[in-house]
């Protein structure tokens, strides 16, 4: 047991290739918004100006300002260009971006070129383009953007102008200028890589808690729809009731024949209508009160199996319910995430059980939990060590499937995102000699009071 599907295919992969599109959904597009660029243009350019104010106000330090301040201007015209030019909320396209960020590296390595190079404290500013493009950009933009930052941070350990200093003599070797370089080219590498894998770990998780929302929504509009029959069967009792009396005494004094007809139609119908609001009220699932009714957890454990006892003729799915002595037994809300995040684990140990799946509840005074145990294989070392996370399967081909399901790795995080919503602590672990356990504990209190 090492990934559950969804029973309706939200965690269903039509093909491997598709499997793409969910991991790196809103990743592989880039999404730099000229809003946030020119903000933060303008912060790296008032950065510039108050260390050119702080060398020459401050330090007295001998500089060429002018060709400075022509530099710092020319990334400021181009940033009010870009301000006027697209609307704040445009995203930029991959070029775009790229060449705006160039320009960014390009203007602040001629800044830099101009006092000191890699032998100016200063020069970390360069980081600021790639980390942006981490932040922002595909692997590809931020490949080129960072190779462009490191390339300038190398060239400038060579090509630029001395320090500014008040002493004329040179303060920092060669030696110094470029192992200040190569500092800067990891510095980038580092910080790089360490947003963007930040970026991807957050876009994936984002994806995933959307399908957990939308799963959670579909469960809670059944358990709605199961109320509203409910509630129908109920209330048309009545009325087809009356309907049924005044038909049998218009048959009773039918002046024709046909007339009688027409009123022992009436009497049929309204019987097949009541006969379908009787099945109805009585299919539990089909007509509960997902707000009202409480549940035994023998009833949760039997919900949650019955639509998987017939799943496959080689595995057998049982339930059982134990208590500490002298314990009454719990009676809980029913709740569609506990239902369905079980049905899902149940669905998914089908798949990797021998020949048993064990649903089991326990409860004390304190306590009750609720257990997912099955006889196959148990989980991977290497899928244990990430399982609730989003996308991690190893759930076999459909060809290779009892149930037929390819999971894209989204069960099990859902399932357990859906338990912690409702108070659960949630473990997986596998059972000696064999088999996968996943388990559900809540404290009594909290889930009888749900």
């Amino acid at each position: 047991m090492t990934d559950a599907p969804l029973q309706g295919g939200l965690d269903t992969a039509p093909s491997t290739p598709a499997q793409g599109i969910w991991d790196y959904a809103d990743i592989t597009r880039g999404h730099l918004r000229v809003r946030t660029l020119v903000s933060v243009r303008w912060v790296v350019i008032v950065g510039q100006v108050l260390m050119l104010v702080l060398f020459g106000v401050s330090l007295g330090y001998r500089a060429p300002y002018l060709a400075c301040a022509i530099v710092i201007g020319a990334g400021a015209l181009l940033n009010l260009l870009t301000a006027v030019t697209w609307p704040p909320q445009k995203v930029l396209g991959d070029r775009e971006a790229v060449t705006q960020l160039a320009f960014d590296i390009l203007q602040l390595s001629a800044l830099m070129g101009l006092i000191g190079g890699t032998a100016n404290p200063f020069i970390l500013v360069l980081l600021a383009p790639a980390t942006l493009a981490a932040a922002t950009l595909p692997l590809r933009p931020l490949l080129i953007v960072a190779g462009l930052g490191s390339l300038c941070s190398m060239l400038l350990a060579v090509l630029a102008l001395p320090y500014p200093s008040i002493r004329p003599e040179p303060m920092v070797t060669l030696d110094f200028r470029l192992v200040a370089g190569l500092a800067n080219v990891a510095g980038i590498a580092l910080i790089s890589t360490y947003v963007r894998q930040s970026v991807v770990e957050a876009a994936r998780m984002a994806l995933a808690l959307d399908v957990t929302q939308t799963v959670l929504a579909r469960e809670q509009k059944l358990s709605a729809l199961g109320a509203l029959a409910a509630a129908a069967a109920h209330e048309l009792g009545t009325p087809l009731a009356t309907i049924s009396i005044v038909a049998k005494e218009l048959a009773r004094e039918a002046p024709t024949a046909a007339v009688k007809e027409d009123a022992d139609l009436l009497i049929a119908q309204a019987e097949r209508c009541r006969e379908i609001l009787r099945r109805l009220a009585a299919t539990p699932d089909k007509a509960s009160d997902a707000v009202h009714e409480r549940l035994t957890l023998r009833q949760l454990v039997q919900e949650v199996i019955e639509p998987h006892a017939g799943a496959s003729k080689d595995v057998r799915v049982e339930a059982i319910v134990t208590g500490a002595k002298g314990t009454a037994s719990p009676d809980i809300w029913r709740l569609p995430e506990i239902a369905h995040a079980f049905s899902t684990f149940v669905e998914n140990a089908v798949d990797f059980a021998r020949s048993e799946i064990l649903v089991s509840a326990r409860f004390d005074a304190e306590t009750i939990t609720i257990e997912v145990r099955d006889d196959g294989p148990g989980f991977a070392p290497e899928i244990l060590a990430k399982l609730g996370e989003p996308y991690v399967t190893s759930r076999p081909g459909a060809e290779g499937s009892r149930t037929g399901h390819v999971g894209m790795g989204l069960g099990f995080f859902i399932s357990k995102t859906l338990l912690e919503r409702t108070g659960a602590t949630v473990t997986f672990h596998n059972a000696r000699p064999r088999g996968a356990v996943v388990s559900a504990r809540w404290t009594r209190a909290e889930l009888e009071a749900i």
